[in-house]
């Protein structure tokens, strides 16, 4: 049955200091799994999360299992990449799980390390997460000192090697080719797809990029069973979800929780309610990427397919009285991504909020892309101008055009990133940027 409130994962040491180290991780039961999986065939480690219906909790929510899968038989080198480089605005979990469970992380990377026979491997961190750092460096030479990593794991002869990395903070190395390309010491940019990166990843060898909550379900999956994990989820999404809620509510923060909680559960009853008795303007349900969902629209599950039909979101045109459409036929036109929601109350200035998010993506673009490189610069602009008042008559449509002119294509999701949100605000909350507009008429 889905799983309760209260049902942690992933989430269950936070606050528990000792935990974070190796002993205290020992003595709540870390590394059993570990154990386990050892003596498994790497094949059946994968089978066990195929039938998890773990899904990548990185944004994109793709089925980790079959991700796996991807890496070609027989290869003679291939990679794990943990992807610890949270930037995606209104998102802040894996900070948290790697600060008071590295531990887990690094069980959970080394199961995965050998379902994939992947010897060398890398954790990328953000830059910033300095204390993250230090936990999670320290925690890794905890490992290797009690014979959990290296040329003989705990006397099996299995070979697992973990460099922890640290990244420069940009934005744009959240996206899993540009992350490789900054491991191998190149500019951060975005790589061409196809080859996939676990054809062709990190030193030309086949690559897998996953995500920390992702990695840290793994020893559960394990010790429990991939139907246990399953039967927790919802649909196709097995499990728990970890949750940022940030913006205007009584009691913001990290939760994990159900799948199948709806946003209006989140809100009222995990979060105390909107701040000072106000009401819900609108709501980024999975970081700042994702279009937004409207008061009407909360009742909705925070599972990934819940919130949209289709793998790839091709946004339309917008015009004076055209909807606003992102495939499909859903009413709801967005995504869990990154599990970042943001609430805003009725006193929100959404064109003066919606501008802030182009000022990010338009500094964070790599520049590699024409589409994307002039596109958020023109989108932070004139939407600038209309937050501020001095926008012109026909600036709606124009940032709808130019969002239209970004999204689809660009080599990676970023433009895709600034798009979205822009033509979701735009269809759901025009007058709002229209009112903007007869003040400067005003």
């Amino acid at each position: 049955m889905p799983a309760p409130i209260g049902t942690k994962v992933v989430y269950a040491r936070h606050g528990n200091e000792n935990a974070k180290s190796l002993p205290g991780y020992e003595a709540s039961g870390g590394y059993s799994s570990l154990r386990k999986a050892l003596a498994m065939r790497p094949e059946d480690i994968t089978a066990e999360v195929k039938a998890s219906n773990l899904r990548g909790r990185g944004g994109a929510g793709f089925a980790t299992g079959v991700k796996w899968g991807f890496v070609p038989a027989g290869s003679p080198k291939v990679h794990l990449v943990c992807n610890a480089d949270e930037s995606e605005p209104g998102t802040c979990k894996d900070r948290e799980l790697i600060y008071w469970d590295p531990h887990l992380l690094i069980e959970g990377m080394i199961v995965a390390a050998h379902a994939l026979r992947a010897v060398h491997n890398y954790i990328y961190i953000r830059g910033e997460m300095m204390r993250e750092y230090a936990v999670l460096a320290k925690a890794v030479d905890e490992a290797y000192q009690r014979g959990y990593l290296g040329k003989n794991i705990l006397g099996t002869g299995i070979e697992c090697h973990l460099t922890v990395h640290r990244g420069a903070g940009a934005y744009i190395c959240g996206e899993e080719t540009a992350l490789l390309n900054s491991l191998e010491g190149e500019r951060g940019q975005p790589r061409l797809k196809p080859p996939f990166p676990a054809v062709k990843g990190l030193f030309g060898n086949p690559t897998i990029v996953n995500n920390v909550e992702t990695l840290m379900n793994v020893p559960a999956i394990i010790e429990k069973g991939g139907a246990w994990f399953n039967e927790l989820g919802m649909g196709r999404s097995g499990g728990t979800r970890m949750l940022c809620v940030s913006g205007h509510v009584e009691k913001p923060g990290v939760f994990e929780l159900p799948m199948g909680i709806t946003f209006n559960q989140i809100i009222n009853d995990v979060c105390g309610g909107v701040w000072k008795g106000r009401k819900v303007k609108a709501v980024i349900p999975g970081g700042v990427s994702m279009p937004p969902l409207a008061p009407d629209e909360l009742d909705v599950p925070c599972e990934f397919d819940a919130l949209q039909t289709d793998e790839r979101i091709k946004p339309v045109m917008v015009r004076p009285g055209q909807q606003f459409d992102l495939g499909g036929g859903k009413a709801l036109r967005t995504m869990a991504g990154s599990g970042g929601i943001v609430v805003m109350d009725d006193q929100t200035d959404i064109p003066m909020a919606v501008w802030r998010i182009m000022k990010f993506f338009a500094h964070e673009s790599c520049g590699q892309c024409t589409p994307c490189r002039e596109g958020t610069g023109w989108l932070e602009k004139v939407s600038r101008r209309v937050a501020h008042g001095q926008g012109k008559p026909d600036d709606v449509d124009l940032l709808a055009s130019i969002a239209h002119g970004i999204a689809g294509n660009t080599i990676c999701a970023l433009g895709d990133a600034a798009a979205w949100p822009m033509l979701g605000f735009l269809t759901k909350y025009r007058s709002d940027f229209e009112a903007k507009l007869g003040k400067r008429a005003a």
